[in-house]
């Protein structure tokens, strides 16, 4: 078992958050769809939409804030994603990752402390075949082995950086979005497909953010908004939120704690890691000869002490005796906002699998 460094699960007391803190902490929960959504905000954290507008033009400009879109759910629009580790060997990994990162349906890619050392995202959509686009990754890259690890289950997806540095890193919510909410199956619309374009784009930090939105859309502010609710009903949508930037926003640790839970266990263990406010992510993932962890909890932290504490917390309280191992990424290969529907998707399959798809 890989033992996290000891650390403290409660931070130093300090002042309250100010008002410039519970506004970055905010806007990343959601962003309502109304005609001044900052002005509503803004008076929930006791600044004027004036105010709150500056702050976060500010951020914007700092590189803090990466964009404000809304946030869908991949399953529920019918894509197929998965998680992928990779071994490659070490000279050869840069490479490798390039070719990779080259997919159009690969949002995050890095390099972790494992045997294991290439970890990606891919999603490709509902006519494609996952599998025959990571084999076809598997060969070009030159990976010595690849291993699909979709989510079996979704106990938890949800980034939420404490940007007030106050927070208990044992501090305890309900997820806001778990395997409950996504419906497999929906039936997509043009509609919805029109939504998605839209609300996939950087909406700007203005009084009026929805306001080119509508006029693409041909809806007003209320029909937009009650088609946002459709969508949030269906698990299509989940929010439309802030993205930070990890680095900018000082959280320059990731740690992915993994869990060997017995399958028996899996669900209720799975729940209470979810509940910790530290994970952003907490999914159940198939077991390989060479890969038995079921579980997977991810954190970010201001330093390694951090997130190795954030693990060393969830340990304690869930998982004493429980066979685990914390990856970190030690080099980012490809971070971006995966995009739906977009023609560079079916040129890479006809270019590289000789299909439309």
């Amino acid at each position: 078992m890989t033992t996290p460094l000891t650390a403290p699960v409660h931070p130093e007391p300090i002042t309250p958050p100010t008002p410039r803190e519970q506004l970055l902490n905010r806007i990343q929960r959601d962003i309502p769809i109304v005609q001044r959504p900052y002005a509503v905000i803004a008076e929930q954290v006791g600044l004027s939409e004036a105010e709150a507008l500056a702050i976060l033009r500010e951020v914007k400009a700092e590189g803090v804030l990466r964009q404000v879109s809304a946030i869908f759910d991949t399953r529920t629009l019918g894509y197929q994603s998965s998680l992928v580790a990779a071994v490659h060997d070490e000279d050869q990994l840069d490479a490798g990752a390039e070719i990779v990162n080259a997919h159009p349906g690969v949002s995050h890619n890095y390099k972790r402390n494992h045997a294991f050392n290439l970890w990606y995202t891919i999603a490709v959509p509902p006519e494609s075949d996952l599998e025959a686009h990571v084999q076809k990754l598997h060969e070009q890259s030159g990976a010595r082995l690849t291993r699909l690890m979709p989510t079996l289950h979704l106990f938890k997806i949800g980034v939420e950086f404490d940007m007030t540095g106050k927070e208990d890193w044992n501090a305890k919510a309900a997820p806001q979005y778990t395997s409950e909410q996504r419906n497999i199956g929906y039936a997509v619309t043009d509609l919805d497909r029109a939504f998605v374009t839209e609300f996939q784009k950087d909406l700007p930090v203005t009084e009026e953010p929805y306001a080119d939105a509508c006029a693409a859309l041909g809806l007003s502010i209320a029909e937009v908004a009650a088609h946002a609710e459709k969508m949030k009903t269906a698990g299509a949508l989940r929010r439309v939120s802030a993205v930070f930037r990890h680095q900018k926003a000082g959280f320059t640790f990731n740690a992915m704690g993994v869990w060997a839970v017995p399958q028996e266990e899996v669900a209720e263990t799975g729940r209470r890691m979810a509940e910790f406010k530290a994970v952003s992510h907490c999914y159940l993932r198939p077991t390989y000869a060479e890969w038995p962890y079921t579980i997977f909890t991810m954190v970010h932290g201001r330093s390694k002490e951090e997130a190795f504490g954030k693990i060393q917390a969830i340990h304690d309280e869930v998982a004493q005796g429980i066979d685990h191992a914390i990856l970190y990424s030690t080099k980012e290969y490809k971070k971006i906002r995966l995009e739906f529907y977009k023609p560079e998707f079916y040129q890479w399959a006809k270019d590289n699998l000789g299909t439309d798809a």
